[in-house]
């Protein structure tokens, strides 16, 4: 990895979607969907963004790309900041970035034979001219992803659901991206599929030196691909930290409650579970001060009043909570084993 600077910086980005009373109705509220997320990737990373469903990990993904426009802060690509380039200077630039979407059943065109969809941005991009240099491109595409050539001449509907994830990575790497931004790639898929994607994913880095920003709510999965990892609840970061750090000695409480909901396969192994009460507050009229004190079991005055900021808390290890490592020894989790034996 590339120490030097990231490949991909969020300074405080936020979306907030309006709602609107009436067709032409002016805003009388919005939905607080990502409220202040800060982070890096460093060049040939994987930072996994994790929480639960609603929690923004999406909408993140989708802003970076601008295929949201941010409500305010700042992204940066390679040092170039693009949430406020105008659309024919970002046009290069999403050249560098591309997504694999959640669904690889309605992700791709059924009316496109699988040739044509991994050849739509090589001719939008003007990477290769003439049908022999585009077929030879997409081919080679599709060796990388561990298709057969013989799959440029069928349809989508003629393969499994594994198999079109596979085709959804060949179109995301059609255009030489840098960033892939995963959206719960492998959320849709049967188990022993997600370890073949997984593993495709992590060859297909090594070999490419790809950057991926792999959201996710499946932490088993993300143990096994990622180097670095953002906790996100009600549209903000409360945990980064290192892999092997989260998953042995987690900090934030919410952190410690979904690491103790894995399952573990063994019955032997006992864990201490953290049961949150209570549902997630709405995004529309989130809580004031800490956003995770309506269901923390270690809230006190401070959470409810003042918002905790990111800080250090270990090395390399971040949290926004107002507690320290000793108030919250009671809730920790044992570490976790192995969820998926990926070879």
């Amino acid at each position: 990895m590339n120490e030097a600077h990231p490949l991909l910086e969020v300074r405080d980005l936020k979306k907030h979607f309006p709602l609107r009373s009436g067709l032409f109705g002016g805003a009388n509220g919005y939905v607080y969907a990502v409220d202040g997320v800060t982070f890096a990737i460093r060049r040939g990373e994987t930072l996994s963004l994790v929480g639960e469903s609603g929690c923004g990990k999406s909408t993140v993904g989708r802003a970076i790309l601008r295929l949201l426009e941010p409500t305010a802060g700042e992204i940066y690509l390679d040092g170039q900041r693009i949430d406020n380039m105008p659309s024919a200077k970002l046009r290069p630039m999403r050249r560098r970035m591309q997504i694999v979407f959640q669904d690889p059943f309605s992700s791709l065109n059924p009316r496109q034979r699988v040739r044509d969809v991994i050849a739509e941005p090589i001719t939008n991009f003007g990477l290769a001219h003439g049908t022999g240099a585009i077929d030879d491109l997409v081919a080679s595409l599709l060796d990388k992803v561990g298709l057969p050539r013989d799959a440029m001449k069928r349809f989508p509907h003629e393969f499994s659901g594994g198999q079109r994830q596979r085709i959804g990575i060949a179109r995301a790497l059609a255009p030489g991206s840098d960033l892939i931004i995963c959206d719960e790639a492998v959320s849709a898929l049967d188990v022993s599929v997600k370890a073949q994607i997984v593993n495709l994913l992590s060859d297909l880095q090594d070999n490419l030196g790809l950057t991926l920003l792999f959201i996710s709510h499946d932490l088993a999965i993300v143990e096994h691909l990622t180097h670095r990892v953002a906790v996100m609840y009600l549209g903000k970061i409360v945990e980064i930290s290192d892999r092997r750090t989260l998953f042995a000695t987690p900090h934030h409480p919410y952190t410690k409650a979904l690491l103790s909901a894995v399952p573990v396969p063994d019955p032997k192994i006992k864990r201490g579970r953290v049961i949150l009460h209570g549902d997630v507050p709405s995004p529309i009229k989130p809580p004031t001060g800490c956003k995770f004190h309506t269901r923390c079991p270690l809230a006190y005055d401070r959470c409810r009043h003042e918002e905790p900021l990111l800080r250090h808390v270990g090395s390399g290890q971040l949290s926004a909570c107002h507690l320290d490592d000793t108030s919250m020894d009671g809730i920790r989790p044992n570490s976790l084993e192995p969820q998926l034996p990926l070879a």
